[in-house]
């Protein structure tokens, strides 16, 4: 995604109905810090939405007004690599005075690739490499109350188990092939 339009709508999947976000919650070591995590692409949503026993799953709707925004774009390289680990290593943030980050997710769920980094295991250059293996999600992260001001909360849903069900084997499949990449980024290294 390079650049916003005026509205965009955004979803955002977990336990609660969200109709104001806090940017102060969540974890500080995240992708691209602390902030609310979204994404445009609802199939994306849905695919990765988890059961947590006791609670729904919801998905929530909004539309964020762009104007006005500070907004720093990422695309998968150096210098959002460069973010991703001051972030992941609780650096300050680089950006503090973006109100919208908007990049691609760091695949690196499976393996702890930053961790690895940190370890000295693998050179900077080299896991960079790993975290272009798999599919390229992108998320948008609200960072300041200037940006929450300008969401609107359209509306929210419980996914089914039905539903949630669905997707498994879709997900179960993308980890089958992000491993197989993975492994072969690995062999080349």
């Amino acid at each position: 995604m390079n650049k916003l339009s005026d509205e965009i709508t955004l979803y955002h999947t977990g336990y609660d109905e969200i109709r104001k976000p806090d940017v102060h919650y969540g974890r500080v070591n995240a992708d691209f810090g602390q902030g609310f995590y979204t994404t445009v692409d609802s199939d994306f949503s849905l695919r990765w939405a988890r059961e947590k026993k006791g609670s729904d799953t919801i998905v929530n709707q909004y539309v964020l007004h762009s104007t006005g925004l500070a907004i720093q774009y990422f695309k998968r390289n150096q210098q959002w690599f460069d973010y991703i680990y001051s972030n992941r290593n609780r650096m300050p943030d680089l950006y503090p005075d973006a109100d919208v980050i908007i990049g691609p997710i760091a695949n690196d769920t499976i393996f702890d690739t930053m961790g690895v980094i940190t370890s000295g295991m693998l050179s900077r250059e080299d896991s960079l490499k790993l975290l272009l293996a798999g599919p390229e999600y992108s998320q948008i992260v609200l960072k300041s109350e200037k940006a929450v001001s300008q969401l609107d909360w359209i509306c929210s849903r419980v996914l089914s188990g039905a539903e949630l069900e669905q997707y498994k084997p879709l997900v179960a499949a993308e980890e089958e092939r992000y491993l197989k990449e993975f492994a072969e980024t690995m062999e080349n290294l």
